[in-house]
Order: C-alpha cells, then sequence, then structure tokens
C-alpha cells in the first residue's frame, strides 16, 4: 500500500507513523473493532482488514451486527495485534464509514491478502454472498503502538 495512513502528529507510543503503517500492510490477523450496541453496551468483532492510503477496509454483512452499530454511530475503536506472545500492535479510535462493496473489489482483495487467492470453496462462497457484504471504511483519528518484543525476550528464551 502507498503513503503513510497516520502523520507523526497523530501517532503515539513507540513506532513511527511508517513502521505503524508496514505492520498493518504485513499483519495478516484480524482487526478487532469495538462499537457500542443499541443498548448502549460494548461490543468487539473480528474482521480481515487491509490499509488503503489513510483508512483500514474492512467487509462485513449489510445486517451484521457491527454494520448496524456504525450506522448508529460511527465512533469507534480498533486493535491490530497478535494474541501470542511477544506482544506488540497497533490501536487507535476511528470513525466509520458504510459503503457498498462496488464490484465485490474490497471482498476480493481481502480474500486474497488472508487466503492467498479466491480458488477454495471457501472463498467461493463468501464470493457467492457479495451482494449482502458491505465494506466499512475506518478512518484513525488517533493511533497508538505498542511493543514488548525486548521486554519480553528473556522470559520467552530469545536472545
Amino acid at each position: 500500500m502507498s503513503g503513510t495512513p497516520f502523520t507523526e502528529a497523530s501517532i503515539a507510543g513507540p513506532w513511527t507513523a511508517r513502521q505503524s503503517a508496514d505492520f498493518l500492510d504485513g499483519a495478516r490477523i484480524p482487526l478487532r473493532v469495538a462499537t457500542l450496541t443499541s443498548s448502549g453496551g460494548p461490543s468487539v468483532i473480528s474482521l480481515w482488514f487491509m490499509r488503503v492510503g489513510d483508512d483500514l477496509l474492512c467487509a462485513t454483512r449489510s445486517e451484521s451486527a457491527v454494520a448496524r452499530a456504525l450506522r448508529r454511530d460511527a465512533r469507534c475503536g480498533f486493535e491490530v495485534a497478535a494474541d501470542a506472545p511477544p506482544y506488540h500492535g497497533v490501536r487507535g479510535r476511528a470513525t466509520a464509514q458504510v459503503e457498498p462493496d462496488r464490484s465485490d473489489s474490497v471482498l476480493s482483495a481481502l480474500i486474497e491478502r488472508y487466503l492467498g487467492n479466491t480458488e477454495s470453496d471457501f472463498a467461493r462462497w463468501m464470493l457467492s454472498r457479495a451482494e449482502e457484504v458491505v465494506v466499512l471504511r475506518l478512518t484513525p483519528e488517533r493511533v497508538t503502538s505498542w511493543d514488548y518484543r525486548s521486554r519480553m525476550a528473556d522470559a520467552l528464551g530469545a536472545d
């Protein structure tokens, strides 16, 4: 992906904007997005994502709980981080837009990114439901990185 998604002024933590962008571009783990439910409670869901310019794009069903929540209130939180040590990643606040996935381009790109191609039965099944899919466009407002790899090295037996 081209460009840097965050300015140095909008990022906190040990990584530069470029390091954060590189991490997001290379990550093949889901993005967790946090929203508020209609009753005001928190909800977190994991979605495949990709970075396009300044935005993080995900795909979901048009009537999914996360799409409904973001139509009600576009504010959300997000995190991209592995569950296994040594812990490191990026999190932040964003504003989301729910948009149509024109020509299934985002869904196809996400399948390629996470599965490698669109030839599997699972990929074909996902694409067969493409008319139900919308794009969640998260535009980050504030981003924080964290990186405990050096701090945890001795605990994990790394040199």
